[in-house]
Protein backbone atom coordinates (compact mmCIF):
# COMPACT_ATOMS: atom_id res chain seq x y z
CA UNK A 1 0.00 0.00 0.00
CA UNK A 2 0.66 3.74 -0.43
CA UNK A 3 1.02 5.59 2.84
CA UNK A 4 -1.13 7.53 4.35
CA UNK A 5 -3.09 6.48 1.27
CA UNK A 6 -5.06 3.33 1.80
CA UNK A 7 -8.75 2.88 0.47
CA UNK A 8 -11.23 0.64 1.55
CA UNK A 9 -10.88 -2.14 -1.80
CA UNK A 10 -11.40 -6.06 -2.71
CA UNK A 11 -7.83 -6.98 -1.23
CA UNK A 12 -9.04 -5.47 2.07
CA UNK A 13 -12.65 -7.10 2.11
CA UNK A 14 -11.11 -10.58 1.85
CA UNK A 15 -9.38 -10.06 5.43
CA UNK A 16 -12.92 -9.54 6.84
CA UNK A 17 -11.89 -6.28 9.07
CA UNK A 18 -13.66 -3.50 9.80
CA UNK A 19 -12.32 -1.58 6.44
CA UNK A 20 -12.88 1.96 7.53
CA UNK A 21 -11.62 1.64 10.50
CA UNK A 22 -7.84 -0.27 9.41
CA UNK A 23 -7.77 2.99 6.40
CA UNK A 24 -7.80 5.45 9.25
CA UNK A 25 -5.28 3.38 11.33
CA UNK A 26 -3.21 2.61 8.87
CA UNK A 27 -3.13 6.23 7.02
CA UNK A 28 -2.19 7.58 10.41
CA UNK A 29 0.91 5.38 10.75
CA UNK A 30 1.95 5.41 7.54
CA UNK A 31 1.38 9.38 6.98
CA UNK A 32 4.70 10.73 7.32
CA UNK A 33 5.95 8.05 4.31
CA UNK A 34 3.28 9.44 1.93
CA UNK A 35 3.74 8.32 -1.23
CA UNK A 36 6.29 5.47 -0.59
CA UNK A 37 5.49 2.01 -0.67
CA UNK A 38 4.41 0.56 2.83
CA UNK A 39 4.36 -2.84 2.78
CA UNK A 40 2.27 -4.41 6.53
CA UNK A 41 1.30 -7.16 8.18
CA UNK A 42 -2.05 -7.83 9.16
CA UNK A 43 -3.25 -10.13 11.89
CA UNK A 44 -6.99 -10.78 12.07
CA UNK A 45 -9.39 -11.88 15.08
CA UNK A 46 -12.32 -13.88 14.61
CA UNK A 47 -14.19 -11.07 16.16
CA UNK A 48 -13.26 -9.02 13.22
CA UNK A 49 -10.29 -6.79 15.06
CA UNK A 50 -6.56 -6.56 13.76
CA UNK A 51 -3.22 -5.48 14.27
CA UNK A 52 -0.93 -4.10 11.71
CA UNK A 53 2.64 -3.90 12.10
CA UNK A 54 4.11 -1.60 9.45
CA UNK A 55 7.02 -2.87 7.48
CA UNK A 56 10.27 -1.00 5.56
CA UNK A 57 10.31 -0.08 2.10
CA UNK A 58 10.68 -3.52 -0.28
CA UNK A 59 14.92 -3.11 -1.56
CA UNK A 60 13.99 -3.50 -4.91
CA UNK A 61 11.77 0.31 -4.52
CA UNK A 62 14.98 1.75 -2.56
CA UNK A 63 17.70 0.44 -4.94
CA UNK A 64 15.47 1.67 -8.37
CA UNK A 65 15.22 4.93 -6.49
CA UNK A 66 19.21 4.96 -5.83
CA UNK A 67 19.86 4.17 -9.47
CA UNK A 68 17.36 6.28 -10.86
CA UNK A 69 15.66 3.67 -13.22
CA UNK A 70 12.50 2.25 -13.40
CA UNK A 71 13.05 -1.20 -13.55
CA UNK A 72 15.76 -4.07 -13.30
CA UNK A 73 17.19 -5.78 -15.82
CA UNK A 74 15.42 -8.44 -17.83
CA UNK A 75 18.61 -10.33 -17.83
CA UNK A 76 20.96 -9.29 -15.45
CA UNK A 77 24.20 -11.16 -16.79
CA UNK A 78 23.58 -9.49 -20.22
CA UNK A 79 23.12 -5.80 -19.13
CA UNK A 80 23.73 -3.77 -16.06
CA UNK A 81 21.13 -0.87 -15.81
CA UNK A 82 22.50 1.51 -13.46
CA UNK A 83 24.91 1.76 -10.22
CA UNK A 84 25.15 2.74 -7.05
CA UNK A 85 27.60 4.04 -4.34
CA UNK A 86 28.64 1.77 -1.58
CA UNK A 87 27.56 5.01 0.78
CA UNK A 88 24.08 4.34 -1.36
CA UNK A 89 24.20 0.40 -0.58
CA UNK A 90 25.17 0.79 3.03
CA UNK A 91 22.28 3.49 4.07
CA UNK A 92 19.55 1.23 1.97
CA UNK A 93 20.68 -1.64 4.43
CA UNK A 94 20.52 0.84 7.63
CA UNK A 95 16.86 1.27 6.78
CA UNK A 96 16.43 -1.84 5.94
CA UNK A 97 17.82 -3.71 9.32
CA UNK A 98 14.77 -4.02 11.66
CA UNK A 99 13.00 -6.26 8.53
CA UNK A 100 16.09 -8.54 7.72
CA UNK A 101 16.75 -11.45 9.72
CA UNK A 102 20.70 -10.10 10.85
CA UNK A 103 21.80 -7.99 13.42
CA UNK A 104 25.09 -6.71 11.75
CA UNK A 105 25.09 -4.28 9.29
CA UNK A 106 28.03 -6.59 6.96
CA UNK A 107 25.43 -9.22 6.67
CA UNK A 108 22.83 -6.54 5.98
CA UNK A 109 24.70 -4.94 3.26
CA UNK A 110 24.84 -8.41 1.69
CA UNK A 111 21.61 -9.22 1.19
CA UNK A 112 21.36 -5.87 -0.59
CA UNK A 113 23.94 -6.07 -2.78
CA UNK A 114 22.63 -9.68 -3.78
CA UNK A 115 19.14 -7.88 -4.39
CA UNK A 116 21.07 -5.41 -6.31
CA UNK A 117 22.71 -7.66 -8.88
CA UNK A 118 19.79 -10.25 -9.54
CA UNK A 119 18.17 -5.92 -10.76
CA UNK A 120 21.25 -5.38 -12.95
CA UNK A 121 22.46 -2.79 -10.32
CA UNK A 122 25.92 -2.37 -9.57
CA UNK A 123 27.72 -1.06 -6.83
CA UNK A 124 30.80 1.21 -7.25
CA UNK A 125 33.15 0.10 -5.06
CA UNK A 126 35.40 3.01 -5.97
CA UNK A 127 35.33 6.67 -7.20
CA UNK A 128 36.99 5.36 -9.94
CA UNK A 129 33.90 2.88 -10.37
CA UNK A 130 31.42 5.28 -10.59
CA UNK A 131 29.75 6.34 -13.84
CA UNK A 132 30.94 9.81 -14.97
Amino acid sequence: MMGGSAKPGPELASLGINMPQFCVQFNEASKSRKGEVVPVLITTYSDKSFDFVLKTTPTAVLLKQAAKIDKGAANTKAKSVGTITATQLTEIARYKMPDLNTQHLVAACRTVAGTARQMGIHIASSVSDEPA
